[in-house]
């Protein structure tokens, strides 16, 4: 008999409902135009299905939610704050727990702590407001990605990867006296949601500890990592996720934490260490910039929150889910021969504007006008990944030009289903099929930093 195929749903039920609005195309193209054509600075409830980011836009559960009923808001000593240090110290084995409100004002706090003036920081790809602190406290970053990340089109199970003769070739130039620490993230955002190999990190934190570096962990999407490194790398197929997560934690010293994405929260994140000298500055910085050491800027009700979501990023169902969503929605688009960055990785499904509008020159910003057309066909909203996220040279004043120029299709945990899904991948057809008459944008206004959050847009005629 032949195999029967099984559909597979989600893992979670309904309990309560948010409208969405529909709206027609005159009133989209008219949002746009007062948006400057910056899906950024669109009304979300202008917005059909919102795919512009992961973070801070999942569902909590209902045990989260049953959690910020215990919220304890003492000023100091909060009893939240001290269930997440035992939950972050049992899940990942960080010593030192410092909250914050969001990731990236624990980026900013190890690297004004652990970068001097003239420091490189070699990194498997940039982003945005990570290399953005890093220059802030004197620092430069250096790409050791493989080069494999940078073509969407090639198949390599770990794009996250770093080059190991690329990281030395840093270390021999600058001297390690100069390099503070490698930055890694896991599932690389800048490059498709790509992840990093076990057995590389492995060998990228015996490196860089051979010669005194410290190895910076941008966690925020981790647990999704750890699902691809049980599914494609050799020896962890049966390996339970937490401790594959576990593993990774353990190859680093210093993790910086967005719990927007995968802790499913709306708000937190915290800064975590091993070396009691680096806490101690990092708790007498988050006091001037966050709050006090015990909450970091978040709510006692947060923090509970985060506790419980740590736990649930790591349980096999929810992410496989998670990630499997994502699948479905790249596979339906590229079957359509539509160019994305394959392998699909774990956040999103990531357009390749390049091949998608190949007359655009790239300083026409052809993905922030890709990102721009899909909304104004149906109301989905997504982001730019590209020319315009990459910002300017500071020393040419040239915008960057990057090797990458994405829109990113960002799917929210445990929000949308897959008729959502079929909706999103029907409209960028629909795109696809009318991509000969789409023209470019050029600045009308361009922010100082981190240009692509407010940079306002007109068409070009």
């Amino acid at each position: 008999m032949p195999t029967r195929r099984r559909s597979w749903a989600e893992p979670w039920k309904v309990k309560m409902v948010e409208p969405i609005k529909m709206t027609t195309r005159e009133f989209r193209e008219q949002a746009l135009e007062e948006a400057g054509y910056n899906t950024f600075l669109l009304r979300s409830e202008d917005v059909y299905i919102d795919l512009l980011t992961d973070s801070g836009t999942s569902a909590m559960s209902d045990r989260q939610w049953a959690g910020m009923m215990l919220g304890d808001e003492a000023y100091a000593g909060s009893r939240n704050f001290y269930h997440l240090e035992e939950t972050v110290r049992d899940v990942y084995g960080y010593r030192h727990l410092i909250p914050t409100h969001q990731g990236r004002a624990a980026e900013h706090m190890i690297s004004q702590i652990l970068i001097k003036d003239g420091d490189v920081v070699p990194g498997n790809m940039y982003f945005t407001t990570t290399r953005l602190h890093q220059e802030l406290a004197g620092g430069r970053f250096l790409d050791v990605i493989i080069d494999e990340a940078h073509d969407p089109e090639v198949m390599h199970p770990f794009k996250g990867n770093v080059d190991l003769g690329k990281f030395q070739a840093v270390i021999d130039e600058y001297g390690a006296d100069h390099v503070p620490y490698i930055c890694i993230a896991t599932s690389v955002n800048m490059c498709g949601g790509q992840p990093i190999s076990l057995g590389n990190l492995r060998e990228v934190s015996e490196l860089a500890h051979r010669h005194g570096i410290l190895v910076v962990h941008d966690m925020t999407r981790v647990a999704e990592n750890a699902l691809l490194i049980k599914e494609r790398e050799e020896g962890y197929a049966d390996v339970p996720m937490a401790d594959i997560v576990r593993q990774i934690c353990d190859l680093t010293d210093v993790a910086t934490m967005s719990s927007k994405k995968d802790h499913l929260v709306n708000i937190g994140g915290f800064l975590a260490v091993n070396d009691p000298g680096i806490a101690d500055k990092a708790r007498n910085m988050v006091v001037i910039y966050e709050g006090l050491h015990t909450y970091g800027g978040m709510a006692g009700r947060d923090m509970e929150a985060l506790a419980i979501g740590i736990r649930e990023s790591i349980q096999h169902d929810h992410i496989h889910a998670r990630v499997g969503q994502v699948h479905y929605l790249g596979h339906k688009v590229a079957d359509q021969g539509i160019p994305i960055v394959q392998p699909i990785g774990t956040h999103g499904v990531f357009l390749d504007a390049k091949r998608f509008l190949p007359h655009l020159d790239q300083d026409l910003f052809p993905a922030q006008t890709l990102a721009a057309a899909i909304y104004a066909d149906s109301g989905v909203r997504s982001m730019e990944r590209g020319n315009v996220s990459a910002g300017r040279n500071p020393e040419t004043g040239q915008n960057r030009r990057p090797h990458l120029e994405l829109v990113r299709l960002t799917i929210p945990r445990r929000v949308y289903t897959q008729a959502h899904m079929d909706v999103v991948a029907e409209s960028v057809m629909e795109v696809w099929d009318g991509r000969e008459a789409i023209t470019g944008l050029e600045f009308t206004y361009e922010p100082k930093y981190l240009r692509f959050f407010q940079a306002r847009f007109k068409p070009v005629e």
